[in-house]
């Protein structure tokens, strides 16, 4: 079955007085695939400007925008229509080999993995590789989807979700320290972890669907979800036979109809929802205000 949504983004930033705008990158076209279909797309920007669309190294679709005036606010929205088919992550079979951790990826797969392969944060104690040996077995086999299920599993029970509205990401190690962070940052606990054990992950990001805020959900699969009302993260992990599947270890996500992915990356740095520069007095600059509205169609 195929459900419909209706999804509206809004992000305004304010300032003390007039500002000028440099350009802003804007991530917001959903990512299209056998599971996910475009039916509709609209950007509003205030004051005006050019609007330019371009497709980054990775294929996501961006849109570049050059406000054409000063202004003390600076407003885009994005609207869109999608439809969603339910991903099955449990029920995709995996390649024979591949069934069983470790594994070995075939040499194409290497060349075309190589940079979700590599780890792009250092750690010199090898604090993060001890911390993802722990979900390989000492009692027989470990199935390499099992494993993947219970890291994301564990840091949904184990970690502190704590909201965060600043630019950036929270390093792996930094996240182990607090035990704590954004869903970007667990994300990428998970895909640092991952790839110590040589295992491919990409960054996502996009938005969550929560069905307790939608009145219109009679099914509801993730009632309280964590990270609803913003812009969400998660990862996907190369598995053979099965390609890139899906784990939110905010939500002990697998898959489903509620992950809309917008954007994937080799680190987050690069799926930033919008990013863009302005230029006034250093103390112009009030905030930002992001809102993420997802409404399932009848």
């Amino acid at each position: 079955m195929n459900i419909r949504y209706d999804i509206v983004h809004t992000t305004v930033y304010r300032y003390r007085e007039p500002v000028r705008f440099g350009e802003h990158r804007v991530m917001f076209r959903p990512r299209e695939s056998h599971d996910l279909r475009v039916l509709a797309t609209d950007l509003l920007v205030s004051p005006d400007a050019a609007v330019r669309l371009i497709q980054d190294p990775h294929s996501n679709s961006v849109a570049l925008v050059q406000p054409q005036a000063p202004a003390a606010e600076l407003k885009i929205v994005c609207t869109f229509t999608i439809e969603h088919a339910h991903s099955h992550n449990l029920e995709l079979p995996l390649a024979p080999a591949a069934e069983h951790f470790p594994f070995a990826y075939s040499v194409a797969e290497r060349f075309d993995l190589e940079h979700y392969l590599r780890p792009h944060y250092d750690d010199p104690e090898g604090r993060l590789t001890d911390w993802a040996r722990q979900f390989i077995r000492t009692d027989g086999p470990t199935a390499t989807r099992e494993l993947l299920v219970q890291m994301n599993q564990h840091i949904r029970e184990r970690f502190r979700y704590t909201a965060r509205d600043e630019e950036g990401t929270q390093g792996p190690l930094r996240t182990l320290e607090l035990g704590s962070g954004s869903c970007r940052d667990f994300a990428l606990l998970m895909m640092e972890a991952a790839r110590r054990l040589g295992i491919a992950t990409r960054f996502v990001s996009g938005y969550l669907y929560d069905p307790s805020l939608d009145a219109a959900a009679p099914d509801a699969d993730t009632p309280g979800a964590v990270g609803a009302g913003s812009t969400h993260a998660w990862l996907q992990a190369y598995l053979p036979g099965a390609g890139w599947v899906p784990f939110d270890p905010t939500n002990n996500l697998l898959g489903g109809y509620s992950l809309i992915r917008v954007g994937v990356a080799r680190d987050p740095s690069q799926a930033a929802p919008i990013s863009g520069t302005w230029f006034g007095a250093a103390d112009a600059y009030l905030g930002m205000e992001v809102q993420v509205q997802v409404r399932r169609l009848p």
